[in-house]
Formats: structure tokens, sequence, C-alpha cells
């Protein structure tokens, strides 16, 4: 579809899932800027705001949005019955993690979580349980996601699917038994990881598997449509037969800044990219990774196996807290469990200093000038 109304700027990732659809759709409405994933994961939201209409985010950036008061609340441009359509027809937790203090702040576009991705010529099936992905381990090359914020969200998952969620509460991280048990389960399986493995964000890791035979398998990294029908992507390892598929929720929503003075059409458009059409057709047919469950259960969708062998993870997902202190928790507490990793510290020392971490990032910034 085509506008003539003048183009609002907008800014999404670097990568044919965040990009591809929106600029096939944009008609002139919107110019699309990218920037790397990392600057996605990590750059803070009210710069991007400042300078950007529309803004392509993940939801735990919302604690800063919300500080800051970058944000324009969707429940102010769109109607109670849409949006409640909206979070019926969407998978899993995507849509209530864009929701914040009685607002809805971003729409989610894309639907993605942590789930596992093998080479099955290099495996045979694929491991289904967290001791099954310890087996496998010792016959053939097994990796975890550990760069960037991936580390403590690769540990997060874990505890999941142990039986325990992270920051059930304000102050406690995780137990004693859930997060010690679930380091020594990460070190098992890094003992015996690839070394080039450590350094590489999801995107690297699926190119190593799909390109060479030096990765068999990862247990948990974000699924990528992308590299269906090469990878096969399975539902996150449970801790056993019937358990939580422990997996931490990411995907992406779309939000319009305070700066932005969206014109009908530009609402229309954004209607249109959460219509049944643009995310049951459109949307996998450019690359994109749609947050319709009717998307991801339908075997009418583009790589339907990707979608319906992962949807169950999905469905489960863990929602991160999103506090405005919590991106730069996620940061520290990862470097915290790769030095654990490496056995620059004991698990214990490594625990408590994650738990003090989440509780400086739960203090409120003003007590700190």
């Amino acid at each position: 579809m085509t506008y003539t109304a003048p183009p609002y700027r907008g800014l999404t990732w670097d990568h044919p899932r965040g990009h591809d659809a929106l600029a096939a759709s944009a008609g002139g409405l919107v110019h699309w800027d990218v920037q790397p994933l990392e600057g996605f994961e990590s750059h803070p939201i009210d710069a991007l705001c400042a300078r950007y209409d529309l803004v392509v985010l993940d939801h735990p950036h919302l604690g800063e949005a919300l500080a800051t008061g970058c944000l324009r609340p969707l429940d102010d441009l769109f109607a109670p019955r849409e949006l409640a359509r909206w979070d019926a027809d969407s998978i899993g937790p995507t849509m209530r993690s864009y929701a914040m203090d009685g607002r809805q702040w971003a729409l989610p576009l894309d639907a993605a979580t942590q789930v596992a991705a093998t080479r099955t010529d290099l495996t045979g099936p694929p491991p289904a349980t967290w001791d099954e992905v310890r087996a496998l381990a010792r016959r053939a090359p097994v990796a975890l996601s550990l760069a960037g914020p991936h580390a403590f969200l690769t540990f997060a998952s874990v505890a999941v699917a142990l039986g325990e969620e992270p920051a059930a509460g304000p102050d406690e991280l995780v137990g004693d038994d859930t997060g010690l048990a679930a380091l020594d389960l990460m070190a098992a399986l890094d003992a015996h990881a690839p070394p080039e493995t450590r350094t590489l964000n999801p995107i690297g890791l699926l190119e190593l598997m799909a390109g060479t035979d030096r990765l068999a398998h990862c247990p948990l990294v974000y699924g990528y449509v992308t590299y269906a029908g090469r990878l096969a992507f399975t539902d996150a390892p449970t801790a056993g037969p019937g358990g939580r598929r422990g997996s931490t929720l990411g995907g992406t929503g779309i939000a319009l800044s305070a700066r932005c003075v969206p014109s009908p059409e530009l609402l229309t458009h954004v209607r249109w990219l959460m219509s049944p059409e643009a995310q049951g057709d459109f949307l996998p047919r450019h690359s994109g990774q749609p947050s319709s469950r009717a998307a991801w259960t339908s075997p009418e969708t583009v790589a339907a196996d990707f979608y319906r062998h992962t949807a169950a993870t999905c469905e489960q997902a863990w929602v991160r807290p999103r506090h405005a202190g919590y991106i730069g928790f996620q940061t520290a507490a990862s470097a915290v469990v790769r030095a654990a990793l490496a056995g620059e510290s004991g698990h214990r020392e490594a625990l408590a200093r994650m738990r003090a971490l989440y509780r400086a990032s739960r203090t409120p910034k003003e007590r700190h000038p």
C-alpha cells in the first residue's frame, strides 16, 4: 500500500526478521533505519525516542522508557476492544509483556523465545530434557548462548525449568537450590563447548551451526525462522518428563515515541501490521516472525514446522522484570555468570553477587545522586 502523508522515521534492528517486512509495507509512510542487534538490546531507549517516531523495542526497556517519559501510551490511540483482541490473538505473554502501570506501551510485532536448535544429521532426534542435553554434550558439540546479556537469560531459563521463576519478589532473585543447580548444569555443559561459541550472539551461533559442523546443538537460543529448514527448532528442554519448558521471552514490540504525532494513516498502518492478513501471511513471507497465535499454529504459515514445534515454549515463556534498572542488571549479571563458568569465582559467590546486583537495580536512582 502507498501513502501520501509525510514520512515518519522508525528504528528497527538490522536483520531480515526485524527489517524486511516493515520496509516492504511502509509505502512511503515510514522510513525505517536499522541498528545492530547489540544496540537493540542495550541502547538507552530515551535517546532513540528523541530521534525517532516509531521504535522497535524489547519489553525489558519499558521501565526505563516510563521513567523517562519517552513513549506514547497506545490506549490513548486504540480502542479497548482493539487492544483486547490483539491480546487474545497474541501467543503466550507477548502482548502483556508490553503493558505496565495499567497502560499499553507497545504492540507485539514479533514473537520469539529461547528454544532448542539442532543439526539432527549430526545428533539424531533433539534432546527433550536437560539430562538428555548433558548426554548429548558428551558425544557431539553442544554450546550455551552466553554472549552479551544471554548468559543471564540462559541462567534464568534453566531456573524456570527447575521450577522457580527468577525475580518473583522485589528483592530476591532466585533461591539457593535453584540458582546453584542452574550454574552447575551450565558449567557442566560449557566445559565441553567449542571455545569459539562463547562470544557469539544468537545469530552467530545459528550461523555457525547452519554453515559448519562445529556446533550440533544449542539447547536455548532465540529462535529465528530465517534458519528454518537448515536447522531443526524444537521446544526448550524440561527438567524431566512433563515439566515446564524453561525459556525467557524475547521478541519485539512496535512503540510510538512521545515526540510522534500520529496521523490517521499511521494508526491505520499499525493496525494493519497487527491484522490477520499481515501476521499470518505478509510478515512470514518477508522474513518476519509474527506474534499471532493463529500464525504459530496454522499449517499454512510459511515455515510452519518452526512455529508448530516451538509454540508450547512460547506459550510458557517467562517475562523478565521491567523496572528501570533491569537492563544494567542483565548486563552485569551476565558477566558474573561468564566469570563463574570460567572458574574465576565459585558458584555460591556468583549467586550472591547476582543477588546483590538485582537488589541494587531495584533501588530508586534518586537515592544515589
